[in-house]
């Protein structure tokens, strides 16, 4: 896959889960929508899965941001 594109495989590695949460979490409606969609593939800009990803980090003094 492109280096600028990530999949659900990817987005798994990131986040620290199981491909099966982070199917889940992309399903979501606040993350954001799969720059390609195929019948059995779906792939993501990496910068706003990061930015989502980043977005929702524990803030240094507790909380999200």
């Amino acid at each position: 896959m492109h280096e600028d594109l990530v999949g659900i495989t990817e987005i798994a590695t990131l986040l620290g889960v199981s491909r099966q949460r982070a199917d889940q979490l992309t399903r979501r409606p606040d993350f954001p929508e799969p720059l390609v969609t195929l019948p059995r593939r779906r792939a993501w800009e990496r910068k706003k899965v990061e930015a989502w990803i980043q977005a929702r980090q524990p803030h240094p003094n507790g909380g999200e941001i």
